[in-house]
């Protein structure tokens, strides 16, 4: 199956007119394959860089006037998942987030973009780290076209708040997925 259907598929979004346009990319993530070192959180017991893919997208759906962009592992064994990386408030004029944008400090952002708290207590992109032995896990990174051109959240709302803020301002979506198990 080709990577680009294969995304459509994850993202629910074949069926949808115009979304078959609607992609996500990565030089650093191939679709549905491991992630690499690099990727991997740098603490609970692993070691990793901690360094958040290089990321580019095209042909948004019509009236997408922000994006944002979450990453989430379905596999965590916690009852909700975990959130690895939240980022909103991208402007509709950016179509790419380089290597290691998801810095703590947000100093790789592009202008105006935020990053919401992760289940890792920070703001930031947080890396895989599934427990030793379980099945690989899925990391999910999900790009939001949205038809607002900010979402108003408090500087410490969480991601499920994000996530709530996000659904109700969803105009489509495109996921790439990967794995990674220790």
């Amino acid at each position: 199956m080709k990577p680009v259907l294969i995304l459509l598929l994850l993202a629910g979004l074949a069926g949808t007119a115009g979304a078959a346009d609607f992609t996500l990319t990565s030089p650093t993530v191939e679709p549905n394959g491991t992630l690499g070192t690099s990727q991997v959180f740098n603490g609970f017991g692993c070691t990793g860089g901690n360094v958040s893919p290089a990321l580019a997208w095209q042909n948004p759906p019509a009236g997408t006037r922000s994006f944002a962009l979450t990453a989430y592992d379905p596999d965590a064994p916690t009852g909700s998942g975990w959130w690895h990386w939240v980022v909103y408030n991208i402007p509709a004029t950016v179509s790419a987030l380089p290597e290691n944008a998801g810095r703590v400090d947000g100093s790789g952002l592009p202008a105006g973009a935020q990053q919401g708290r992760t289940d890792y207590g920070v703001a930031g992109f947080g890396g895989a780290c599934p427990p030793v032995g379980d099945k690989p896990h899925r990391y999910r990174f999900t790009l939001h076209a949205l038809k607002t051109d900010r979402l108003d959240v408090p500087a410490d709302a969480s991601a499920a708040l994000i996530g709530f803020m996000i659904s109700g301002q969803r105009l489509g979506s495109v996921t790439l997925q990967a794995t990674y198990g220790r």
